[in-house]
């Protein structure tokens, strides 16, 4: 029995969708080398230091590169329209996240650290994020709901529970 269209269709979206685990880490490691190559390295650099090819940087993060003259220099460009997938803490556990662009991912990432610093001891940490929405998405700023996640262990992301013993 022949498929319907809109069936194929869907079928065809969510295999675009889907990627291997192998493909989701060659792209994390690419912006990473994005990321480094914004800070002055030069793409073969950035691709060693990374643990990819230039090739599969070129692949995966190709439309944030830039080269001014054939045979140039290849360097990033200062922002990009690439989807990013991220984690930020809910009221009632970790949400993930589709952000597109780096200007974006980049404000994620500054409430990441408030979170980050709020759990290390700085009661004010959040102060400038609290009634804040970012892409639409209300951000936690209580203070007790994060702290009580930290404890549950349901946020990744926190690097200072290992380095100052504990959280706020």
């Amino acid at each position: 029995m022949p498929r319907g269209n809109k069936e194929h269709q869907r079928e065809r979206r969510l295999g675009n969708t889907r990627r291997t685990q192998r493909s989701n880490a060659a792209r994390e490691r690419s912006l990473k080398a994005l990321w480094a190559m914004r800070q002055g390295d030069s793409l073969a650099k950035a691709a060693r230091d990374n643990g990819v090819t230039a090739r599969t940087i070129k692949r995966y993060i190709g439309s944030a590169l830039v080269q001014n003259r054939p045979g140039g220099r290849i360097s990033a460009t200062t922002s990009d329209r690439l989807v990013r997938y991220l984690q930020i803490p809910g009221p009632d556990g970790p949400i993930d996240i589709n952000v597109r662009g780096s200007k974006l991912a980049s404000k994620f990432a500054k409430y990441k650290a408030a979170v980050n610093r709020l759990l290390a001891g700085d009661r004010d940490a959040l102060k400038s994020w609290r009634g804040k929405k970012l892409a639409g998405i209300p951000l936690v700023t209580d203070t007790k709901t994060l702290v009580e996640q930290e404890h549950q262990q349901m946020l990744p992301y926190s690097l200072y529970r290992f380095f100052s013993g504990g959280a706020a």
